[in-house]
């Protein structure tokens, strides 16, 4: 964690500073979040010198819960330190400023000029108490040859006080005209500063809300079950192995597998599904999911930093540090505004003391100190931070984890999606969709054959088979006998002692068998892509069987939420050609892929990127490893599993096409979300800077006093951290 950082040039400097450490292979500095991501095998204690060397205090923060709390201890000493700041800051600054609307003067003479040197004193006292952070890091900024936003209000307050109480202790030595005084300015900048400080903290607690919400998923303590008999320990003593126990209403604390009993859990908060699942016997579950029914019993398999949940938790963390090309590029020009902005006032003011009216010292005075003022780039160093660190939460909450920063910029600009078919647009597991009998076979009966003679059997057919007699409920007592695998037609046996076949058409052709009442089944379900296997007994055609990986329910309605957000959608897979456009066509899929082996659908990738396209692969994340790596951006979707977390930019924890639209949606509303942060920023420099200058003066004489100078600044920071956050709240469209 860092202290000390005030605008984007602070972060420029400690990375710097970090990235100047040996074998430090990368930094990721934040100032929305004061902290800093280091990776590489570089000496922490260095790490810590080179920060304290730029300026900067710095301590090593390893353990989330204590970042956490001292994450939230920091935060609200700065609130109410900023909060006291500003309040006697502009107590003092409004009464100066009343007193000259209401009659009182605000200039010096002999008369009265030992009475505003008390007044200049009580000013220097005041803006020590309240903005003496401004200025010790502007002196040890200066000292080690940086400007940073505190060098530009360290230089326009103090050289207006400066100014001011020169002319209070000697104002004889100026004309009548140029004895202005403005001990109001200096002290009203650093209240108006600290209150859009104060807010921007408030902000920045706001903005990681949904990292907060993902941290308190997991409870203190648990309870379990050992020769002791049932007791409640701390999470933090919780050992791979240990038996819990959970009921209704319970927190899982640690991932596991259920040992005994039955539940519904809901997994939203990490999959952003909302439906809770049934966990049985062998199942995995999550630390962090919510018991809603049920009781049961698990075995603790990965705790600590090793859960899943601290997976994602590791993964936000990172993402939300991270930077996009975008935000790379303000940092860069970030880096070199602030001597560029003491130039341009230095200058301004010169041109005012050289040729502008009487008198000119004071004029040349306001424009330096309000143009040092309201240059200063704090809207610039938050506007994609903040951005970033509301559009990941908010990804995290709807079951997206987000990998860096860079993929959501990346990810706004893609304009073709490439689907894995199996396990991705359908559910990867083959079912019996039909089933039709003939000659009087009862639909049990003809099922019950069928899956005695697949018992034992491990391919996918069997698997359907066997899958559907479940469904039935049906009891298969008879073992096959005189067992035959006939390779590349079907499988034989015995059946309480009845001759069975079972497989393709050509198998019952071999054996005169009529399946002529068949026929239209055959085709039509073909042509759906589907196998279809032949049930008979004693030579007789008993049943046919449509066997097919069938679409995910939601893909048709998600598939149809892509194309009105105007992709072109390819499905590439290894299956035959006829299968494929037969999913293809059900699913919507624009273009078809198919007969592709793994190798060689990252040449598909690569050849779509040479026609122009910006592509976006979508896979498990494992068998699809080459064609993730080659796309522009890499999706996996529902696995979850770290390999799939480590391996593609943008990881969904919820087995939806839907969640592949709310991705894509969510990565362009943070791109729109930061170019709008970035316009503010800029376009409020571009703006201000020559308003500060005096250019509307000749034409309108009018002349930025410095005190709104200060308002303004602090505006432009609450505006870029009220727009961020509105990502918090982001709703993808259907």
């Amino acid at each position: 964690m860092l202290e000390g950082m005030s605008c984007a040039a602070c972060v420029r400097k400690v990375e710097k500073a970090l990235l100047a450490v040996p074998e430090v292979a990368a930094a990721q500095v934040n100032l929305a979040e004061n902290t800093a991501l280091v990776y590489g095998n570089g000496d922490v204690e260095l790490m810590l010198q080179a920060i304290e060397n730029a300026g900067y205090h710095a301590e090593v923060v390893e353990d989330e819960n204590s970042r956490r709390e001292k994450q939230n201890v920091q935060a609200e000493h700065e609130i109410n330190q900023r909060k006291w700041q500003s309040i006697v800051a502009l107590i003092v600054g409004f009464g100066l400023f009343f007193w000259g609307i209401f009659g009182g003067t605000t200039v010096a003479t002999a008369e009265n000029h030992w009475n505003w040197v008390m007044v200049g004193l009580i000013v220097l006292v005041t803006m020590l108490c309240t903005g003496w952070h401004f200025f010790e890091r502007a002196w040890k900024n200066l000292l080690k040859g940086n400007a940073t936003m505190d060098t530009l209000v360290a230089l326009g307050t103090g050289v207006a006080w400066l100014f001011s109480m020169f002319i209070s202790l000697t104002p004889d030595f100026f004309p009548d005209g140029s004895r202005h005084l403005y001990f109001e300015s200096g002290v009203m900048i650093i209240g108006l500063i600290n209150v859009g400080k104060m807010l921007e903290a408030k902000a920045k607690q706001r903005s990681s809300k949904a990292l907060e919400r993902l941290l308190d998923l997991t409870p203190k303590t648990t309870r379990i079950i050992d020769e002791l008999g049932e007791r409640e320990i701390p999470l933090k003593d919780v050992k791979t192995g240990m038996r819990i126990r959970l009921q209704t209403g319970d927190r899982v604390s640690v991932d596991g597998i259920v040992l005994q009993g039955s539940g519904w859990i809901d997994e939203s908060m990490l999959t952003g599904e909302p439906i809770p699942v049934q966990k049985q016997e062998g199942d995995k579950i999550s630390a962090g999911t919510l018991v809603t029914d049920g009781a049961l019993q698990f075995r603790a398999e990965q705790v600590g930093n090793k859960t899943m949940l601290a997976n994602i938790i590791r993964l936000v963390r990172q993402a939300q540090s991270s930077k996009p090309e975008i935000g790379q590029l303000a940092d860069k020009i970030a880096g070199i505004f602030v001597p560029v902005v003491i130039c341009i006032a230095v200058f301004a003011a010169l041109i005012w003391y050289l040729v502008g009216p009487e008198p000119q010292i004071s004029y040349a005075l306001v424009v330096l100190t309000t143009v040092l003022i309201i240059a200063c780039p704090c809207a610039l160093g938050l506007a994609t931070p903040m951005s970033i660190i509301g559009g990941v939460g908010r990804a995290a909450e709807l079951g997206i984890l987000v990998r860096n920063a860079d993929a959501l910029q990346k990810a706004s600009n893609v304009d073709t999606i490439v689907f894995d078919k199996t396990g991705t647009l359908t559910k990867g597991e083959p079912k019996v969709t039909a089933l039709l009998t003939f000659n009087h076979f009862d639909e049990s009966v003809a099922l019950e054959y069928a899956a005695s003679i697949e018992q034992g059997a491990n391919h996918p057919i069997a698997k359907a088979v066997l899958s559907l007699a479940q469904e039935y409920n049906l009891n298969l007592e008879h073992e096959p006998e005189d067992f035959r695998t006939l390779k590349g037609l079907g499988v034989s046996a015995k059946v309480d002692q009845q001759n069975i076949l079972l497989g393709n058409y050509t198998l019952l052709q071999q054996h005169n068998i009529d399946a002529s009442a068949a026929n239209r089944f055959f085709q039509t379900e073909s042509e759906k892509g589907a196998t279809v296997i032949f049930l008979a007994v004693n030579n007789v055609l008993a049943g046919v069987f449509a066997i097919r990986d069938p679409l995910r329910e939601d893909s048709v309605e998600a598939i149809q939420r892509l194309h009105k957000q105007g992709y072109h959608l390819i499905m590439l897979t290894g299956d035959q050609e006829k299968t494929a456009q037969a999913i293809a066509k059900e699913a919507g899929i624009d273009q078809v892929i198919a007969g592709i082996l793994p190798e060689g659908k990252a040449n598909v990738i690569r050849q779509l990127q040479e026609q122009g396209g910006k592509v976006v692969m979508v896979g498990d994340g494992i068998n699809d490893a080459p064609a993730l790596a080659q796309a522009d951006v890499s999706i996996a979707i529902g696995s979850g599993s770290d390999i799939a977390i480590e391996t593609s930019e943008l990881t969904l924890m919820r087995h939806s096409i839907h969640a592949v639209a709310d991705a894509l949606a969510l990565a362009k509303g943070t791109l729109h979300n930061m170019k709008q942060n970035l316009f503010f920023a800029f376009v409020y420099n571009v703006i201000c800077i020559p308003v500060a200058a005096g250019v509307f003066y000749p034409l309108f004489g009018f002349l930025l006093n410095p005190m709104f100078g200060g308002a303004a600044m602090a505006c432009s920071s609450i505006t870029v951290a009220t727009n961020a956050n509105r990502l918090l709240k982001f709703q993808p469209k259907d």
